[in-house]
C-alpha cells in the first residue's frame, strides 16, 4: 500500500471515528510540522465530510527547543490569555479537538528541569477550564500519533532515518486498525469487546482493586458509584467518539484518600520531554509519601510537586499483557502507546464520568466524592507478565480479575 494511501485511511478514521466530523461540525488540530502530510489529509476529509472549518495549529520541535534553551522560566511561564481564549471559543462551539503527537521523547533533554516545571504548572493552570471540559467529555476529542523522525530513530536506533521513519509509521498504523480493509468496522468490533469487560466490572460492586507483581504491591480504593470506561465515549451533544487511538484500555477513578501499598513502573515514561524510568512510588490513605528513580528523579520529582493533587492518583487503568500493543515487543517511548500495553495509573486529575451522574457534577462536588482534582494528569505504566489483579467487592468477596498479566473474567 502507497504511503497516500495508508494516510487517506488513517485520516478518514481519525475524522469519522475518532472526533466523528460531519456537516456543519468544526475540528481544531494540533501538531507539529513533523505531522503536516497527516493534517493536510485530515484537513482535507473533515472538509469532504462537511466540516464548516478547520483550525490547525502547528508548532516545531527545533523551535520548541530553542525556546526552552534561550528564554527564561519566567518568559516560559507566560500563557498569553488569547490562546486560552481561543480553545475556549471552539469548545463552546462543540468544536472536535484532534491532537496529533510526533515530538522526540528526548526533545527537552538537558533543559533546566525547574524550567520545564514552571512551563508546566503555567500551561496547566492556564488550561484547567478547558481541561475540565475534556475530562468530562463536553466536546469530541482525540489524541493519536505520526512519527517523526528523532522518535522514530529511538524507537529504531539501528534503522537508517528513512527506515526507521517507515517502520514506526506503519507500526503506528497497525496500532490504530488502519492496516486492516475495514479500519471503521474494526473499530467498532473492538469498542463493543472492551465495553464487554466494562460491564462486568460495572456490575461487580468493588469496593478496590489489589495489583501485585514484582515490586508492586498496591491497593487502590473505588467510589461508591464508580464507572470503568473503555473506548468510545458519548459528548455533551450525544456525538461518538474515541479519546485515544490507539486504545487497549478499560479505566476508572480512585478514591484520591484510599490508596495504599508501593507500586513500581514497568515501562520508561516519557514526560515533558524527558525519560524517568525505574522508579517506584509509595502511597499512604492516597497520598505519594516516597519515591525514588533511577533516571529522570528531578523530572518525577517536578511532577508530584506541580499541585496539591499531583501526589494522588485520578485513573487506574487495565490493559491485558497479551494485547497488541504489548505482542508488538517494541518500547514506543510514548504514553500513547506504551500505557495501552501495559496496565497503568495517573498521577493528577481524575475523570469526571468514571462516576454516576460525574458530567454534571462540579470539579468541588467531584473531590467531595473522592475523584482527584489537579492541573495535571501523568500516566505511568504498572503492568507485566506476572500482574495479578485482585477485586474486593463491598462485601468483602475476592474476584480474580487480572491472572499472570491476563483477564480472569
Amino acid at each position: 500500500m502507497a504511503v497516500e494511501e495508508k494516510l487517506t485511511k488513517y485520516a478518514e478514521l481519525l475524522v469519522d471515528v475518532g472526533v466523528n466530523i460531519n456537516e456543519g461540525k468544526r475540528l481544531f488540530v494540533s501538531a507539529s510540522t513533523d505531522a503536516l502530510p497527516l493534517v493536510r489529509e485530515v484537513t482535507r476529509v473533515a472538509y469532504d465530510r462537511g466540516a464548516s472549518e478547520v483550525v490547525v495549529k502547528l508548532t516545531d520541535d527545533k523551535l520548541t527547543r530553542l525556546h526552552a534553551e534561550n528564554r527564561t522560566a519566567e518568559e516560559l511561564a507566560t500563557i498569553h490569555p488569547w490562546t486560552v481564549e481561543e480553545r475556549m471559543h471552539y469548545s463552546d462551539e462543540h468544536a472536535g479537538f484532534l491532537s496529533i503527537i510526533s515530538s522526540s521523547p528526548e526533545l527537552l533533554k538537558g533543559i533546566e528541569p525547574m524550567k520545564l516545571r514552571e512551563m508546566q504548572i503555567a500551561s496547566g493552570k492556564a488550561m484547567k477550564d478547558f481541561s475540565a471540559r475534556v475530562q468530562s467529555d463536553f466536546h469530541s476529542w482525540c489524541v493519536a500519533g505520526y512519527p517523526s523522525v528523532d522518535w522514530a530513530k529511538l524507537v529504531y536506533p539501528d534503522e537508517t532515518e528513512e527506515v526507521a521513519f517507515e517502520k514506526l509509521l506503519d507500526l503506528i498504523l497497525y496500532t490504530v486498525r488502519a492496516d486492516q480493509d475495514n479500519p471503521v468496522e474494526a473499530w467498532d468490533t473492538h469498542d463493543k469487546t472492551l465495553h464487554e469487560k466494562v460491564d462486568i466490572l460495572n456490575d461487580a460492586n468493588l469496593k478496590s482493586l489489589r495489583f501485585v507483581s514484582e515490586g508492586t504491591d498496591l491497593t487502590i480504593g473505588l467510589p461508591k458509584d464508580y464507572l470503568f470506561a473503555g473506548a468510545s465515549s458519548i459528548d455533551s451533544t450525544g456525538r461518538k467518539f474515541m479519546a485515544n487511538m490507539p486504545t487497549e484500555e478499560v479505566f476508572t477513578a480512585p478514591d484520591r484518600n484510599n490508596v495504599n501499598g508501593y507500586v513500581s513502573n514497568t515501562l520508561p515514561l516519557s514526560h515533558g520531554g524527558n525519560i524517568i524510568d525505574n522508579f517506584k512510588l509509595t502511597f499512604e490513605n492516597g497520598k505519594v509519601v516516597d519515591f525514588e528513580a533511577e533516571v529522570g528523579y528531578e523530572i518525577l520529582e517536578n511532577i508530584l510537586e506541580t499541585d496539591e493533587g499531583s501526589r494522588y492518583l485520578g485513573e487506574v487503568a487495565l490493559v491485558p499483557y497479551d494485547s497488541p500493543i504489548s505482542n508488538t515487543n517494541t518500547l514506543f517511548y510514548n504514553t500513547l502507546f506504551d500505557e495501552n500495553a501495559s496496565c497503568h495509573i495517573a498521577l493528577g486529575s481524575g475523570y469526571a464520568f468514571n462516576v454516576k451522574d460525574g458530567k454534571e457534577k462540579s470539579r468541588e462536588e467531584l473531590s467531595e466524592i473522592g475523584i482527584n482534582d489537579s492541573i495535571t494528569h501523568v500516566d505511568f505504566m504498572i503492568g507485566n507478565s506476572d500482574t495479578d489483579i485482585i477485586g474486593i467487592t463491598e462485601d468483602g468477596k475476592e474476584i480474580q480479575i487480572f491472572k499472570n498479566g491476563d483477564w480472569s473474567i
